[in-house]
């Protein structure tokens, strides 16, 4: 009999979802933008999977659902997820499983970026960057958007240079200004780009994986693993061979999907209808008075119904 996980990662620019079968392998996937509202991305990346499968005509037993993101609480308690990991667990988890002798994980996702250093399948050390928008997604994006050009064709830009420009890479108001001089003194949009995305690089390097040993095998993935230009600057400035898997940007979906089955290993089939549009979700927030602490506390309803509680760093949550 199949049996089927589903993985939802839920950041603050992108929310991503796969449905994995027994053997690990993804039979339905999506990547959408959040906009500032996890849950109704979750509902909308629910139903697509829902239609892929259709598609396919594959009629899922759903055995196991996990949660991994900066929302993954939330939404793991709308979902009534099985498991809800980190993310350094998740990606680590979802990249053994396509390479299982990774030694590196550089990720670069929209707001954030991660270093994962793995030693025989375990998670031995990371970093996380989450201050600076400088090494991230949205860095990129704005830059792309100030340049006139669309962000999927940065890559290739940025390979057509001869001479990339040096941008500052300390943070995005250096950056962003030495961006502007540069452009205004002359230089080539191609050269600009490809500044770019070499700033990207060394703003990750300098700030994630100073002090750290980069080992073989390097694996990058994230969102802006798509963008050829910062794979082949990271190739440069690592002198390694840096692999991208097609699934790249789906890493963290697809190793809490493998999570969630881990767990059930000898558990039944979930109770979980893909139709969740019509269901309304609401969340409440207040402070706590049961201590000193005034922890904000978040209630979770679901149809007018309490179902979750979160925030509360004490037993007096309320």
């Amino acid at each position: 009999m199949n049996k089927y996980y589903i993985g939802v990662d839920i950041g603050s620019i992108s929310t991503k979802a796969v449905v994995i079968d027994n053997e690990n392998n993804i039979i339905a996937s999506k990547y959408l933008w959040t906009e500032g509202s996890p849950i109704n991305a979750t509902k909308k990346v629910i139903k697509e999977l829902k239609e892929i499968l259709d598609s396919k005509k594959i009629n899922c037993d759903i055995y196991g659902i996990g949660t991994t993101g900066s929302a993954r609480n939330l939404i793991g308690s709308i979902l009534n997820a099985t498991v809800v990991k980190n993310e350094i667990t998740a990606h680590a988890i979802g990249t053994l499983s396509v390479f299982p002798d990774v030694r590196t994980i550089l990720e670069i996702g929209g707001q954030d970026s991660k270093l994962i250093i793995l030693k025989d399948g375990v998670v031995v050390d990371y970093a996380m960057n989450t201050l600076c928008a400088a090494g991230t997604g949205a860095f990129l994006s704005s830059q792309a958007k100030r340049l006139g050009v669309k962000i999927e064709d940065l890559g290739a830009i940025a390979l057509s240079s001869k001479n990339p420009s040096k941008i500052a890479a300390r943070c995005t108001v250096f950056a962003e200004s030495d961006l502007v001089h540069k452009a205004q003194i002359g230089h080539k949009k191609e050269d600009l780009i490809a500044g770019i995305c070499n700033s990207v690089v060394s703003n990750y390097l300098n700030n994630l994986a100073k002090g750290k040993k980069i080992e073989d095998r390097v694996v990058f993935q994230g969102g802006v693993s798509k963008n050829i230009g910062v794979v082949e600057a990271f190739k440069k400035a690592l002198n390694k061979e840096v692999y991208v898997d097609s699934s790249s940007h789906l890493m963290g979906a697809l190793g809490v999907a493998i999570l969630s089955k881990n767990v059930n290993k000898n558990g039944g089939r979930l109770d979980f209808n893909f139709d969740i549009q019509n269901i309304e979700f609401k969340t409440i927030g207040r402070e706590c008075k049961g201590c000193s602490n005034n922890c904000e506390i978040v209630s979770v309803y679901k149809d007018g119904i309490l179902i979750d509680k979160m925030g509360g760093r004490c037993v007096k949550r309320k």
